[in-house]
């Protein structure tokens, strides 16, 4: 089996642990042990029993108290409709490997997490590209998208909010999406870890409004704990139990303390979500203000999620734009390249707010050295 290198994670892995300024990171401003510990009622005793845990495999099917956490995030999903993973990327790529056969058509949206479509292409399935424009607000075209689909397609590929736009599909959109997938039998998987960030309105999960909708989530993102490695899959009991059945060969069980600090965090989940929206919002007005000065950038103002795609007018490449301004100025951002587009860099805005404003100060000074 062959598969393309996968271009994000190549670039993060080859520049962030000697970024300077990282403005690149993805998740919310990641907590201590001790901060999410306190938000508890007694943290002291929540200790006591991180102490004791004999640390077995555990509840091979992720705990009782996990699923309902989880559960509790969607409005019609139960806990026998939730499947831990190792993240959202162990969720993507279990949830693919089950459902997708050579020979199979695919649908994705692109530019996207590039699990959705190489992973697939990987499988021998023939994946069509729905092309999400700039001039479009990052918005897919629907037209376009009925266009793409068939009696053989078996799976549409989404990413709501998107990554690495930050661009939400809301209510309407998605429902005329499932309109399009019921009409050919097919599933539709949705990558929704940055969805909980309502910036404008409420955003619909996939697994709520289809019966073959499947929902993507994580710990990592908006629950600011991408270090417990915990993600899911949400979605149809048959769904749940053939990736149960793969997952079998992959993964034996979820770390027991990771299990534990997620429910931690799901059991204050309002508390931990508001403290996180808060401060998503005021970073992203520093993003916003930092743009509307800029003359050389312009981008779609995200309304969901920690990203934002920042378009730049210059005779640069965007790989050649984000070496230079690493190696000159020690700030790391993602090249659009990685995400199939030129002209482009992704910044990350929810992570250290010092960070962010003088990585954002010395992005300043490299464009104006670039003219």
């Amino acid at each position: 089996m062959k598969i393309a290198a996968f271009k994000v994670e190549e670039w993060m892995n080859e520049y962030e642990m000697d970024a300077e300024y990282n403005i690149a990171e993805t998740c919310v401003e990641s907590l201590t042990v001790e901060e999410l510990l306190n938000l508890a009622d007694d943290p002291e005793l929540r200790l006591e029993e991180i102490k004791k845990m004999q640390l077995t495999y555990g509840d091979i099917k992720g705990s009782a108290g996990f699923k309902k956490g989880v559960s509790s995030l969607y409005q019609t999903i139960e806990p026998q409709n939730i499947l831990p993973s190792h993240g959202a990327i162990g969720a993507n790529f279990l949830l693919l490997y089950s459902l997708v056969e050579a020979g199979d058509q695919i649908v994705s949206v692109f530019p996207t997490y590039q699990q959705l479509y190489s992973i697939p292409e990987s499988f021998g399935a023939e994946v069509k590209k729905l092309e999400l424009q700039y001039e479009d607000g990052f918005l897919p075209d629907l037209e376009k998208l009925e266009s793409l689909l068939s009696e053989q397609t078996k799976l549409i590929a989404i990413n709501n909010p998107n990554n690495p736009s930050g661009v939400v599909m809301n209510k309407e959109i998605l429902e005329k999406i499932v309109e399009m997938a019921r009409a050919v039998d097919a599933y539709i998987l949705a990558d929704e870890v940055y969805r909980g960030f309502d910036l404008e309105e409420e955003i619909p999960s996939i697994a709520d409004l289809y019966e073959k909708g499947i929902s993507v989530g994580s710990m990592s993102k908006i629950f600011s704990l991408a270090g417990l490695r915990v993600g899911w899959i949400a979605g149809p009991e048959a769904v749940i139990e053939n990736c149960q059945l793969h997952r079998d060969y992959i993964t034996i069980s979820n770390p027991m303390i990771s299990d534990y600090l997620s429910v931690v965090a799901l059991e204050n989940k309002e508390k931990l979500l508001q403290r996180n929206l808060k401060k998503v919002k005021k970073q992203l007005e520093i993003v916003d203000s930092w743009v509307e000065q800029e003359n050389l950038v312009e981008y779609i103002k995200p309304n969901g999620g920690t990203t934002a795609f920042i378009k730049y007018n210059l005779d640069l490449d965007s790989e050649t734009f984000a070496k230079k301004l690493f190696q000159e100025k020690g700030v790391l951002v993602v090249p659009g390249i990685a995400f199939g587009r030129e002209n482009f860099i992704r910044i990350g805005f929810a992570g250290n707010e010092e960070e962010l404003k003088t990585g954002l100060a010395l992005l300043k000074e490299f464009l104006r050295e670039q003219v």
